[in-house]
Formats: C-alpha cells, structure tokens, sequence
C-alpha cells in the first residue's frame, strides 16, 4: 500500500492534519515536538466510483465516492540542523525513509519561527520552511552517501565495476535504480566517478526529488493575513484547514451535516442541535472553503497519489458481466496503480501466482479482450484470466 508522510517543523498543524485526515488519535498542543514518536494510521484517496455510471449499487462507495486507503505517517518536527541530529532529527529522517511522497505541511499563517516557536502572527514567512526542508533531506541523503563515497570511488577505478550500480545500493532503502542514479547524474550535469563535495551534494538534492517528491500545503488559512496569502498563492502553495476538516468530521459523526471529505461545501442537518458557538464555528469553516474550493486536506492526499506518484484506480473483477468477484460482490477491490500500468501489472498486483500464471484479461465495460501490453485507464474495470487455482 502507498505510504504518504506528513513533514514540516513543530508545531505547524501536522498532528491536527493527521487526526482530520484519519480520524485517529494524536496529541496535539501547541509546543514544539508534540509528536515524539511518529503516528501510524490510514487516510483514503478520493476517485468517482463506477458503479453510479453502471447504474449498479457496489456497497463500497459513498454517495459514488470511493476512497481508497492509504497509509499516513504522521513524524517528528524538523529543526535546523536534523542531519545532525539536532532536536528528533535521526528519528524524523528514518520514518521519511519509509514514505513514498512527503505532505509539507506549512503554517501559512506565519505564526511560528522556524523551530516552531510562536510569533507574531505573519512576522514568519513559511517559503524559508520550504527550502529548509529541502536542504535537510539533501545533507541526509548526503551524509548516508559520504560514508561510503572512499570506498565507491576506489571501486569506480575498476572497468567491471558500476558506479551507478553501486550508489543506488546504497540508496536501497529509497527505493532507489541505477537508471534514478544516471538520470539524476545528467540533470546536474556532473561526472559521478569525478565529483567533488559541492557537486555531489547537487546530487544528492536530485535523488531527493526523485524518490521523495514533496507537495507543500499552507495549514492554518483560517488564521493567515491577507497579504501572506497572497504571497504564498502566487508561489503555487494550496492551502488547508487541518482544524476546520477534523470538526467537519466531527460533526458528520454526530448527524449534524453531510459532507464528504473533498466536498467543496458540506450541508447542516440538525440546524437546531447546533448552539451558536457551533454554528459560528461552521460559518467560518464554510467562508474558508468557499475561498478555497474545501479545507484541503482530502485534496493534498489526492494530489500527492494522483500528481506526485501518478496513480490511477482500477478495479478486478471476476465476472465482467455482473462486475462482481466470485461471490457476488460487486466492485469489491480498488488498486491504485501507476500510469503506464498494464493487465499483466495488475494481476501480479492481486496476486503473485496469478501474475505468474496470466493469460490475458477483458475489458468488463466492453467484454473485449485486451493485449497485455495494454495501457490502463483510470476507472477502468478488468477481468484477468490465469492459470492459476
């Protein structure tokens, strides 16, 4: 299952972000390293469910809506100085190992330095977070790579030895290629074999980009200037209120409103159970989503699956005439695959026998057979054959 982490310095909103998000608990206080250790739980990625177009009732969905799990790591503040070990660093560096994307979560109200402590509100400007955060994953990343640059260099000499191969041996744990290695060489237009310090920590800022892409969010938009936001719009950051998403949720779970995480707007239910510090609280919220198209957390979580790590939706089924599994259920899985996936991806991605075993699969919507080098579409509904039991 994709992993997504949610970084930033202390006290930017990252816990109040990840309980919206999940609907688990996390401490949250305003004081730096709230989170000491990281937070486990399950977001959902949000995708329109086919069975409304089929005209069917899969059970699985909301409204059409189908949210497909994810896991979420919720990690240590980062400080100044985190490669080093300063402040939760080690700890907050090794989770990160563990995501395939990275939530930034900003405090777009500019309320807190950036070691977390409070300011006065927009005396802070949040893009320095931004870059400080870039600069401590590349000098981590730098430092596993130093450790062993003596010994990959003595080894580069060798004709029969791959400098490339054997970096990204030492990147393993971030997922990363030989062919990652050679493309991030190119981008900064270095001699890997040759480089010096200055050039491989170019290097290194490039494997970062590659095997953690970041998407920055500006939480606290409720409670941001005008002139701030303005600044952080026009620098491509969206924005989020962790705060207004998770007493939206709240508020679904006691049948006050309708709202589905995502919704642009969410609508009161039982008007007159609310009192009037609740139904301020709501206008409120609904003045920011109007401003924003939601609070933005559910569509973080999106863009970071479906931009950042290009993710489609597809659905297996068993019998591509009732768009169910052997049991009857109707649309029971959703897999989030990459782009470029084809039939022969996906059932390996259900199972390894099947994978092994494939031999050839159909298209449920149109009950014609496709090529296993067959691209697959988002939303798209797939029988695969196999000999496997």
């Amino acid at each position: 299952m994709i992993t997504l982490a949610l970084a930033g310095k202390p006290n930017c909103g990252k816990s109040t972000f990840f309980r919206a998000a999940t609907m688990a608990h996390a401490e949250i206080a305003n004081y730096p390293f709230t989170t000491i250790d990281a937070n486990f739980g399950v977001a959902y990625v949000r995708t329109e469910c086919p069975c409304k177009s089929l005209g069917l009732q899969c059970g699985n969905c909301a409204d059409g809506i189908r949210f497909v799990p994810v896991n979420l790591i919720d990690v240590a503040g980062l400080v100044p100085d985190a490669h080093k070990g300063k402040g939760l660093g080690n700890q907050f560096l090794d989770h990160l190992r563990q995501a395939d994307a990275i939530i930034h979560i900003l405090d777009a109200s500019g309320s807190t330095d950036t070691e977390g402590n409070p300011v006065e509100t927009g005396s802070h400007d949040p893009r320095e977070d931004i870059a400080f955060l870039q600069k401590e994953m590349t000098m981590w990343v730098y430092g596993i790579l130093e450790k062993h640059w003596a010994r990959l260099q003595r080894q580069a000499q060798s004709k029969a030895y791959s400098i490339h191969r054997g970096i990204s041996e030492v990147f393993t744990g971030l997922g990363i290629t030989p062919e990652d290695v050679q493309d991030a060489e190119r981008s900064v237009a270095i001699d890997l074999a040759r480089a010096e310090p200055e050039g491989l920590v170019k290097f290194c800022a490039e494997i970062v980009a590659i095997s953690k892409p970041m998407i920055p969010v500006g939480n606290r938009v409720d409670m941001a200037p005008a002139p701030l936001l303005d600044t952080l719009r026009s620098a491509g950051i969206t924005f989020a209120t962790a705060a207004g998403e998770l007493a939206l949720r709240n508020a679904v779970s006691g049948g006050l409103i309708s709202y589905h995480p995502g919704d642009p707007a969410f609508s009161i239910i039982k008007e007159e159970s609310l009192s009037p510090a609740q139904k301020a609280g709501l206008q409120t919220i609904a003045a920011v989503m109007k401003a924003n198209g939601g609070t933005g957390v559910q569509q973080a979580i999106d863009r970071a699956v479906y931009e950042l790590l290009r993710m489609i939706v597809v659905y297996p089924v068993e019998d591509e005439h009732k768009f169910s599994d052997s049991r009857g259920r109707i649309l029971p899985d959703a897999f989030l695959m990459k782009k470029g996936s084809t039939p022969r991806d996906l059932a390996f991605q259900v199972h390894t026998d099947i994978g092994k075993a494939f031999l050839y699969a159909v298209d449920a919507r149109t009950k014609m057979r496709v090529k296993d080098t067959h691209e697959l579409k988002p939303g798209d509904i797939i029988r695969i054959v196999s000999a496997a039991k």
